[in-house]
C-alpha cells in the first residue's frame, strides 16, 4: 500500500461522558501530525472533532475540514484549520472526505460517526474503494460494534474477509501501523462509484 498522506477521521461533535475520549482525539491528532499525515475531518470546532483538529494544528499538522454550509452558519465550523471546505450537503461532505483520504479512522461518536464508518465499510465490501478502515477503541467504546460484526459473520450475513477489513485497536500507533500494512481482500466485482 502507498504511504498514508491523509487520514479521514470521523469523530463526535460532543466530547462524550469521559475525559479519556477527548484525550484520545488529541493523541491521534498529534500523532498524525508528527508522522506528516494530514487530517481530513468534518470541519467542526466542538467536541472530539475540535479536540482532534486543535491537537493536529498545534503539532504543526495539516488539517482539512469539510462542512456543509448549514452547519458552518450555525457557527460550529472550525476556521482555525489549514483548509475549511464548505459544501452544500451532507452527501457532498462524505464524498469529498472519502476522495481526499487514503484511510479512515473512527473515534468515539454517535449516530453520525457510526453512519460514516459503516458507509465506508460498506463501500469497501462492494469494492468501491480499497482503503484501510479502522476504529480507535477508546476505553472499549467499539467493543459492542466488533461483537455485532462477529455475530453477523457467525450468522452468515457478513463474510469473514469483509469483517477483517475493519481494523480495531486501542493504541493509535498500532492502528496506524496496521493501516499502513493493510492489503484489501479481493472483491469478485468492483463497482464504479460514479455509477453506483
Amino acid at each position: 500500500m502507498p504511504p498514508l498522506r491523509r487520514v479521514c477521521v470521523y469523530a463526535g461533535s460532543s466530547a462524550g461522558a469521559r475525559p479519556v475520549y477527548a484525550h484520545a482525539a488529541r493523541e491521534l491528532g498529534a500523532l498524525l501530525a508528527a508522522r506528516g499525515i494530514g487530517v481530513v475531518y468534518g470541519g467542526g470546532k466542538v467536541g472530539l472533532m475540535g479536540a482532534l483538529a486543535d491537537a493536529a494544528m498545534a503539532a504543526g499538522g495539516e488539517v482539512t475540514g469539510v462542512i456543509p454550509r448549514a452547519l458552518l452558519e450555525r457557527e460550529v465550523g472550525h476556521r482555525g484549520v489549514t483548509s475549511l471546505r464548505v459544501v452544500e450537503s451532507m452527501h457532498q461532505r462524505k464524498a469529498l472526505m472519502a476522495d481526499l483520504a487514503d484511510a479512515f479512522v473512527a473515534l468515539p461518536g454517535g449516530i453520525g460517526t457510526l453512519e460514516e464508518l459503516v458507509e465506508m465499510h460498506t463501500w469497501a465490501q462492494l469494492g468501491l474503494h480499497a482503503k484501510p478502515i479502522g476504529v480507535l477503541d477508546v476505553a472499549g467504546f467499539y467493543r459492542p460494534l466488533a461483537a455485532f460484526l462477529d455475530h453477523a459473520v457467525a450468522e452468515r450475513f457478513l463474510r469473514a474477509e469483509h469483517r477483517a477489513t475493519l481494523l480495531v485497536e486501542e493504541d493509535p500507533a498500532v492502528l496506524l501501523r496496521r493501516m499502513q500494512a493493510f492489503q484489501a481482500p479481493t472483491v469478485e466485482k468492483r463497482i464504479d462509484r460514479a455509477s453506483a
